[in-house]
């Protein structure tokens, strides 16, 4: 049996589907295969394309993110996430803050590095909520609000 050649394989993500994903896709360069889905990052669930790309990356594989917040928007998503990949036998590459995590090594700075990424993204999720809260209580008190959109950010 031949022995697998890693391939590169790109994820690509935007909070709703009337973003953008080309910026992204030019930042992940040449792909093999490339995942995009329009979802949320708050949450795992309900992310088909992350769920596909994590079932089809093989041992040897390098999975290529545009940056740490398109791959999660939580520190524990973005640790678990990126903690399965590795224990799975994948590179994991961050293109814009040029972090890359392999298996069976340990870069503390990457990791630091990791978690301060995630932290920002976080916040900045909690924030924007926060503000679309505040939205919405200004539109009910001037009687203007017409109810949810149902979309989220992150």
């Amino acid at each position: 049996m031949a022995e697998h050649v890693g391939q590169r394989i790109g994820y690509a993500r935007a909070s709703s589907t009337d973003q953008n994903l080309a910026r992204q896709i030019t930042a992940l360069g040449q792909v093999h295969r490339l995942f995009e889905e329009k979802q949320s990052g708050a949450r795992r669930d309900g992310r088909t394309a992350l769920a596909e790309m994590i079932a089809y990356a093989r041992e040897g594989d390098t999975v290529v993110v545009s940056s740490m917040d398109r791959l999660a928007r939580s520190v524990v998503d973005l640790n678990q996430i990126v903690g399965e990949l590795v224990t799975k036998g994948l590179v994991v590459e961050f293109v814009n803050e040029r972090v890359t995590f392999r298996p069976g090594t340990t870069d503390a700075f990457a990791e630091f590095q990791l978690n301060i990424m995630a932290s920002f993204a976080q916040l900045e999720r909690a924030i924007a909520k926060e503000r679309q809260a505040e939205g919405i209580r200004a539109a009910k008190a001037r009687g203007v609000y017409a109810g949810s959109v149902g979309r989220q950010a992150g």
